[in-house]
C-alpha cells in the first residue's frame, strides 16, 4: 500500500516531491496526487498516532475502486532481465516469451518484441550513466562505518580489541562526525546518530545510510523495508531515510570519501597510541576530528567547519526538545496465559490475542505492545528478579479476573478453616512452583472439593494424600477423593447442616 502517512510527514519539513518519491518508493505522480488530495481535504501533518495508511486512503480517495485493471503496457523488470541474460542459453526472445505469458496471467498488455528489445538497450545505457549532483545546504547526511577499525587494549593482558568507528558527513560542506563503539549493533548505530545530530546542532532533511541491517532490512529496486527502530529515530528527528542502492558507492560519495580520510587522518594517526578504555579513544578521536574539520581545503578557500558555520548550519532542522530514547523492537507470540515474556519477566495483552504474533517496543522505562500497528497494551518495564508478572485485569478472561483478588495467604486462611491437613496440602501446592501465581488454579480446584463433596471429606482426602507421601496437587487430591466411599445421607446431612451450620459455608464462599 502507498505510504500516505510518510508522504505527508516528509512534506511537512519542505522536501521536494522528487525527494519524497525516492524516500517512499513511489512515483512523483503519486506524490503529487496524494498532496493535492490532502490539500483539498484539509489533511496535514501531524496526524493522530493511531491512524493507518488504509484510513488515510479512504479519507483522501473515498471513491477509489478497490481493484483497478491494468490498461497500460507493462514494462519488464530490467534488473531481472540483465541477470538472466548472463546465464548460458538465455536470450531476449526467450525472455520476451516468458514476459508475455506473465502479462497475460496478470491481465496487462505486453510490449511488442521490438519495443521490448529497445527498452532493454535504453535501460542499459541509462544504467551506465553517471552525473554529479550538487547538494543543497542542510539537505542530507551520509552515514557509514569506517572500513578500518581502531583498537583498545585490555588493561590486564594488553590484548588489542577492535573498536568500530561511525562516520557521518554533511554532503554540502563535508563537515564530519566520528565516534568509536565496541560493536556495530543496533544500539551503537542509534546512539551514534543521536550524538551526531547533537554535534552538528541540527538535523538534515535526508539520511543516506548504507545497506547494513541496523538501517535497512531489504533494499530492492522498487521497494525497501527500513529497520523499524531506525525509521522511528527518523520520525522523532523529522528526517527522511533514503538508503543508497546496493553496491552503489556513488550514492554516498561524501561518506565513502570521508571514511577513507578519517581512516587516514584520525585512525591511522592514532596507531602508535595505546588506549585502555573506549572513552579515552573517543577523546583522542574528537581532538583529531576537530583538526580534520578545520584543515583548509586544498582547492578552495576555507575549511569544512568554516563552510558549515557560514553556509549550512542555519539550514539544518532544529533538534527536538527531548533526545530520542533508544528502543528495541521484538516480535513475540502471545502465550496461552495471555502474556509475552521478555528478559525473564511477563507482560499481559488482551486474551483475545492468544497465539497471535505481536510487535513489542521496549525502552528502559516501558514495554509497549502492538498488533498490526495498533497499540494494545502498555506496561512499566520490570527489573530485578526474574519471573515477575505485569498483568492488567482488563486483559484477563472474565472467569480469570477473580484470580487477581487472591493471594497465597488467602488460600491458606481458607484451607485452615477446613482442616490442618488441607492447609498443609495447599501450602505445599503454593510452594511447588517458582512463581506462586502459577499454582492458584490448582489451589482453587482443591478447595472447590469442599462444596462438591464436603469439608470433612476434603480434609480426609488431604490426610490420605499426606499419609501416602504423594505429591500434593489437584490431580492427586481428586484421585483420592474419587477412590473414597460415598457418604451416607446421614453423614451428608451431618456434615452439611449439623456440625458446621449454613453460616460457615456462607463465610467460606465470601472469603
Amino acid at each position: 500500500m502507498t505510504k500516505y502517512k510518510e508522504i505527508l510527514r516528509l512534506k511537512s519539513p519542505g522536501l521536494s516531491q522528487e525527494k519524497i518519491a525516492a524516500g517512499c518508493q513511489v512515483s512523483k505522480k503519486t506524490v503529487n496526487k496524494v498532496l493535492k488530495a490532502a490539500e483539498e481535504k484539509n489533511v496535514s501533518w501531524p496526524l493522530e498516532a493511531e491512524i493507518t495508511d488504509g484510513e488515510i486512503e479512504k479519507l483522501l480517495f473515498p471513491d477509489k475502486p478497490t481493484n483497478k485493471k491494468v490498461s497500460e503496457r507493462k514494462m519488464p523488470d530490467f534488473e531481472q532481465i540483465r541477470t538472466e541474460l548472463l546465464k548460458n542459453g538465455v536470450n531476449k526472445k526467450l525472455l520476451w516469451t516468458e514476459y508475455v505469458d506473465q502479462c497475460r496471467l496478470e491481465g496487462s498488455e505486453p510490449l511488442m518484441y521490438s519495443q521490448f528489445c529497445y527498452y532493454i538497450q535504453e535501460n542499459e545505457q541509462l544504467r551506465r550513466a553517471t552525473m554529479h549532483i550538487n547538494r543543497k545546504p542542510g539537505e542530507q547526511i551520509e552515514v557509514d562505518w569506517a572500513g578500518d577499525p581502531a583498537y583498545i587494549s585490555n588493561p590486564e593482558t594488553g590484548e588489542p580489541k577492535k573498536a568500530f568507528v561511525f562516520v557521518g558527513v554533511l554532503s554540502y560542506s563535508r563537515y564530519a562526525y566520528a565516534e568509536a563503539f565496541e560493536d556495530e549493533k543496533q544500539k551503537a548505530w542509534i546512539k551514534a546518530h543521536v550524538h551526531m545530530f547533537e554535534y552538528f546542532g541540527g538535523v538534515s532533511k535526508i539520511l543516506v545510510p548504507d545497506n547494513c541491517k541496523t538501517a535497512v532490512i531489504h533494499n530492492r529496486k522498487f521497494d525497501n523495508e527500513l529497520n523499524k527502530v531506525y525509521q522511528e529515530l527518523a520520525g522523532h528527528y523529522g528526517t527522511a531515510i533514503i538508503p543508497a542502492r546496493v553496491r552503489t558507492p556513488r550514492d554516498k560519495p561524501s561518506a565513502e570519501g570521508s571514511a577513507g580520510n578519517i581512516s587516514t587522518w584520525i585512525i591511522a594517526a592514532l596507531r602508535n597510541q595505546t588506549f585502555f578504555f573506549l572513552a579515552e579513544l573517543n577523546a583522542a578521536i574528537r581532538k583529531k576530528l576537530e583538526e580534520y574539520n578545520t584543515r583548509p581545503f586544498q582547492k578552495k578557500d576555507g575549511s569544512r567547519k568554516s563552510l558549515f558555520v557560514r553556509e549550512e548550519k542555519q539550514h539544518l532542522l532544529p533538534l527536538p526538545e527531548k533526545r530520542y530514547e533508544n528502543a528495541e523492537w521484538r516480535i513475540f507470540t502471545v502465550q496461552y496465559n495471555y502474556h509475552i515474556s521478555f528478559d525473564g519477566n511477563l507482560y499481559s495483552v488482551p486474551y483475545s490475542y492468544i497465539g497471535k504474533k505481536v510487535d513489542a517496543k521496549i525502552t528502559d522505562a516501558a514495554v509497549e505492545i502492538f498488533f498490526e500497528g495498533t497499540r494494545i497494551a502498555t506496561h512499566a518495564r520490570l527489573y530485578g528478579r526474574k519471573g515477575q508478572y505485569s498483568t492488567q485485569k482488563v486483559h484477563m478472561p472474565v472467569n480469570h479476573q477473580s484470580y487477581n483478588e487472591w493471594d497465597g495467604d488467602r488460600f491458606r486462611n481458607r484451607a485452615s478453616k477446613i482442616g490442618p491437613n488441607t492447609k498443609s496440602v495447599i501450602d505445599s501446592i503454593l510452594k511447588s512452583k517458582q512463581i506462586e501465581q502459577q499454582t492458584y488454579k490448582g489451589c482453587m480446584g482443591v478447595l472447590s472439593f469442599a462444596k462438591k463433596f464436603s469439608p470433612q471429606k476434603l480434609e480426609s482426602a488431604c490426610t490420605r494424600v499426606i499419609e501416602l507421601n504423594v505429591t500434593p496437587c489437584f490431580k492427586n487430591a481428586a484421585s483420592v477423593l474419587n477412590s473414597m466411599p460415598e457418604e451416607s445421607p446421614e453423614e451428608k446431612e451431618e456434615s452439611h447442616g449439623i456440625t458446621r451450620g449454613s453460616d460457615y459455608y456462607r463465610r467460606l464462599d465470601n472469603d
